[in-house]
């Protein structure tokens, strides 16, 4: 029977073991690259799919409870509101592909009826000039919409699950500003920063506040001011916004609603095959309605100047029968 030198032979089954992870793909850092294919399985797991029942058509907003919309009414203690919708941009521009039309039908000079000035507007509003709100119908994934509904639900006369009507009733909770730039100590994040959990838990730790059940939680890039500062550029191919691993923060602290003052998601995504994917895992998997195109810099000054950042914030989006979504005028009050 041939005799082994044992230590030769462990060292031997050491080196077998490390050329063999040398062969494996080596696990992402500080869970920075992720994959189409983890976002895939994220689908499945941050579902919220069947949790309010299989004809569902609220998602997350079912979080904003009685008492949650009490708790929002609690906050105001000054009495001062502030807009969080941009003035419309009304220029053809770098981030505005369809601007906002707005056409006087009877002026001063020749009123109707002799007493009545009367206008027509007109938006094309999903994209990245105006602020609106994306209801659940607005994107797909493998053929379905939040809840199992078929994309086939939407058709020619709109959306007929998933329309924005759901919401005209239900959407007025605690907003929470996260305010990133002023996080990092500066005055706007240059386009395609990405935002990820741990930064979202700094600033918590720093405004001394934690993101609950029910939230709306609204992330402030510094977009327009960035904006102001350089002009406009073409921000769908490169904007500041989140990480698609802060789904799973988003997840797990159960916000009701996300917004920000572009469309969430940074830009490029990060993520090889999936263009956005905070959208993608908010809308559809977790039923989050998604605000885009926010102002949040008056609300960033009124926040700073009473370093709170929890304010009651009630949104009304219009009630535009089979609507994927809505231009609105959110208003955050202290």
């Amino acid at each position: 029977m041939p005799i082994f030198d044992k230590s030769a032979f462990a060292m031997l089954g050491l080196a077998v073991l490390l050329s063999g992870a040398a062969l494996r793909p080596a696990p992402a850092q500080d869970g920075r690259n992720v994959t189409a294919a983890i976002v895939d399985r994220w689908m499945s797991e941050l579902t919220n799919w069947g949790r309010w029942g299989k004809q569902d058509q609220m998602g997350a907003v079912n979080l904003i409870t009685a008492a949650k919309r009490k708790q929002a009414a609690s906050l105001v203690k000054d009495g001062v509101s502030v807009s969080l919708a941009r003035n419309t941009e009304t220029a053809k521009a770098p981030d505005n592909d369809s601007p906002f039309v707005h056409t006087m039908t009877s002026t001063g000079k020749s009123p109707l009826e002799g007493f009545y000035s009367m206008d027509l507007i007109q938006v094309s509003y999903h994209g990245w000039a105006h602020t609106h709100m994306d209801s659940l119908c607005h994107m797909f994934y493998k053929g379905k919409m939040y809840n199992g509904y078929s994309q086939e639900d939407v058709t020619s006369k709109g959306a007929t699950k998933l329309a924005v009507t759901n919401f005209k009733n239900r959407i007025l909770s605690r907003g929470i500003l996260m305010d990133i730039p002023k996080l990092k100590g500066v005055p706007y994040l240059e386009p395609g920063t990405a935002i990820y959990p741990e930064d979202l838990d700094a600033w918590e730790k720093k405004a001394g506040v934690k993101v609950g059940s029910g939230d709306i939680v609204l992330i402030r890039t510094g977009r327009w001011a960035a904006r102001d500062a350089k002009g406009p550029w073409p921000i769908s191919t490169k904007a500041a916004g989140l990480y698609v691993t802060c789904a799973k923060w988003l997840k797990a602290r159960d916000a009701a609603v996300l917004g920000s003052d572009g469309a969430s998601d940074v830009m490029p995504s990060g993520v090889a095959g999936v263009n956005q994917p905070i959208h993608q895992l908010g809308l559809i998997a977790m039923g989050m309605p998604i605000f885009d195109n926010l102002d949040l810099e008056a609300v960033s000054a009124e926040a700073s100047k009473r370093q709170r950042w929890e304010f009651h914030l009630s949104v009304a989006p219009l009630a535009v029968t089979g609507g994927t979504g809505s231009p609105f005028n959110p208003i955050a009050t202290f």
